[in-house]
């Protein structure tokens, strides 16, 4: 019998969130066209912000881009830098365009990409998450930490699993978040 928290894992699983989205991310990296070298510091904005509005058709599968405001996605590219290269993340991307140092151009929209399909993967298993968690009953919400225990505790550090799981139990929306990423991780090890 399929429970409500297999439904919910199965829809979460790295080959549906993670991956689907990074797939969806490359065709927007692939579909771009742009110069391989850009020395203008407004040339760069319109660019970012045009990849920027790119990558988001491709996430959503829209036909083509909907280039609203840019100022929105240059906002958004810019964020994403400072994660990526620290407080002054544009400036550090724009020398690295200017110059081509360090891959260039292509590196700095490569990084860019590879961080908003992180933060879209993160925003969908969220919003998944908590469309499951909101429908749970009281019994429902107590017992899913126990089934999610038996089925993966296994797979988990023994320090989460002591104590009857309270960390987990505690805390088990949240934990679920994370539950893709570290599915990913174990494969990619190879257990």
């Amino acid at each position: 019998m399929t429970t409500k928290l297999d439904k919910l894992l199965n829809s979460i699983a790295p080959d549906k969130s993670m991956e689907t989205t990074s797939a969806r991310i490359d065709r927007g990296i692939n579909s771009f066209r742009c110069p391989s070298v850009i020395d203008n510091w407004d040339d760069f904005r319109q660019c970012l912000s045009r990849f920027m509005c790119q990558l988001e058709a491709a996430v959503f599968q829209l036909s083509q881009p909907m280039y609203g405001h840019l100022e929105h996605y240059w906002n958004q590219a810019c964020r994403l830098m400072h994660k990526i290269y620290g407080p002054n993340g544009e400036k550090a991307a724009f020398e690295m365009a200017r110059t081509g140092n360090q891959g260039g151009l292509y590196a700095v929209l490569k990084a860019v990409a590879k961080k908003s399909s992180e933060q879209y993967t993160q925003n969908e298993i969220g919003a998944r998450v908590s469309a499951y968690w909101q429908e749970l009953s009281l019994e429902e919400k107590l017992q899913a930490p126990i089934e999610y225990i038996k089925k993966y505790g296994h797979l988990l550090p023994s320090e989460l699993t002591e104590a009857s799981a309270a960390r987990i139990r505690a805390n088990f929306p949240q934990f679920l978040e994370k539950h893709a990423p570290m599915l990913q991780k174990i494969r990619h090890v190879g257990l």
